[in-house]
């Protein structure tokens, strides 16, 4: 029995090329079992007038899934799906009844219902995107980084493509993080002493994980990146929020009894203040004072397009207290998840052995595409691209901000990709951010930031590393015109 032509339809928002939708639009089909074992499909000329394609594109595509054993040809009779074929599981789905489960009593922990920034998916259909951490695709190698992905999918590199590291990790990128990464931010370490992580978020986990439990005490800066502050919620430590200020946070107001001191430096998120070199060495003072451990996230160093970066916080460690967090997903996507920590070798042991109980290790084939990236010099030319057009987009929106009389809180003396504003007292940015989705215009809102009961609601960030610099200025007016007529 045939296959009515009329079954066939292209997904006009596929992916690939024409030949790789109809082979995966015949695939999905014998894999859903609309297709069965020995029914013949049209012929390459009858289906490619259907979809309005070259016949060579669809014998094309009969060819590679007669390659795969998906179909069998019978000489002149055409193509049928093989004996061979998968075969879609038969059974009959239960009734679905109703949810007995007390799953208040059965939940054991809940992960829900903390701070959580919402980030449409639909962002780059806004006409005025100042959104943060997302990836300007007119930016991005991503010619260079798919000629890396197919040279780690080569034979030479068959074992980082399928092996299981089981608690290690790629030598090729440890060894670059190690020979050219770190002593950029004038670190040395050795390659036990570097641990590679599912992004900074996951390094942060870890070293909670790892560091904290109930008796212990954490100090965070306030306002800070508003997941640390929910997974530390979850370690069920002692929590002490302490307010930054202009240099970030004052390590005189780190209380006593703090076990590990939680901090970004170089670049305090989400209000970009910077911390002077002296109030560093304050900091690894009251540390040592205290015992404690600092974990130092230095999530955005590579963007200091206006001046070199302050030194690392770690560089300056001589007693082993300082435990590093990097982070690739900022630099290259926020899709990649590929960060890596730094840290005394009996701490790292420890941060691999829960890692590797957790998912023991990020994808090999990941990690040998970004060695591939980083050491044949894409990465470092990508940063450059990406820094000159941060400054352009800086200069923009700093001249549109003061144009239209709004008021910034917080800019990054030495660059980055966003900027930490203030409203007038009596707005609600998460209101105002609501109300200018309807003009097209994304910003983020502060409150979730901050700490405590009372927390301010007249921040919000905007970020200008996927808004397009003549996008800049109108956009600005239109976030301007909201605020004043409030």
């Amino acid at each position: 029995m045939g296959i009515s032509v009329d079954t066939f339809f292209l997904d006009p928002n596929g992916q690939g090329t024409l030949q790789a939708r109809i082979q995966q639009m015949i695939a999905e089909g014998i894999l859903s079992g609309r297709f069965h074992v020995g029914e013949k499909l049209p012929s390459s000329r009858k289906l490619a007038t259907h979809l309005g394609v070259s016949r060579i594109t669809v014998t094309l595509a009969y060819t590679e899934l007669l390659a795969n054993d998906y179909l069998m040809a019978k000489g002149r009779s055409g193509y049928f799906v093989s004996q061979n074929a998968p075969v879609p599981p038969k059974y009959t789905p239960l009734p679905k009844g109703d949810d007995s489960v007390d799953w208040t009593a059965a939940l054991a922990r809940r992960y829900s219902g903390g701070d959580f920034l919402q980030k449409p998916s639909d962002w780059r259909d806004y006409k005025y995107p100042f959104i943060y951490g997302q990836a300007d695709r007119t930016l991005f190698d991503h010619a260079n980084w798919r000629l890396c992905a197919v040279r780690a999918l080569g034979h030479r590199d068959f074992a980082s493509l399928t092996g299981d590291y089981v608690d290690q990790d790629d030598p090729l990128l440890i060894e670059f993080i190690a020979r050219h990464t770190l002593p950029r931010r004038g670190i040395a370490a050795r390659p036990e002493e570097i641990l590679i992580t599912l992004g900074a978020q996951n390094a942060l986990w870890l070293a909670s994980r790892v560091l904290l439990n109930r008796n212990r005490t954490a100090a965070i800066e306030d306002p800070c990146y508003y997941a640390l502050r929910n997974l530390l919620l979850q370690a069920e430590c002692k929590l002490a929020p302490l307010r930054v200020d202009h240099n970030g946070l004052p390590p005189d107001s780190i209380p006593d009894g703090t076990d590990v001191i939680f901090t970004t430096p170089s670049h305090q998120s989400p209000t970009t203040a910077t911390m002077p070199l002296e109030r560093r060495n304050a900091l690894l003072r009251r540390a040592r004072e205290l015992d404690a451990i600092i974990v130092e996230d230095d999530y955005e160093f590579e963007m200091a397009f206006l001046g070199a970066p302050s030194p690392a916080l770690k560089s300056m460690d001589r007693d082993g207290r300082v435990v590093y967090v990097g982070s690739f997903s900022k630099s290259l996507f926020p899709g990649l998840r590929l960060g890596y920590m730094v840290g005394s070798e009996a701490f790292i042991r420890e941060a691999r052995a829960l890692r590797s109980l957790v998912l023991r290790h990020p994808p090999g084939h990941i990690q040998r595409t970004a060695a591939y990236f980083l050491s044949l010099g894409h990465y470092d030319a990508q940063i450059r691209r990406m820094s000159k057009a941060l400054q352009a987009r800086r200069e923009a929106l700093e001249t549109a901000i003061a144009e239209q009389g709004l008021t910034v809180a917080g800019r990054g003396i030495l660059g980055g990709s966003s900027m930490w504003m203030r409203a007038p007292q009596a707005i609600d940015t998460t209101q105002l951010a609501e109300d200018l989705q309807q003009r097209s215009v994304h910003i983020e809102p502060g409150e979730q930031f901050f700490s405590g009961p009372e927390r301010p609601k007249n921040y919000y960030r905007l970020g200008y590393s996927s808004i397009q610099p003549e996008r800049i200025a109108p956009g600005i007016e239109q976030i301007a015109r909201a605020i004043h007529t409030r």
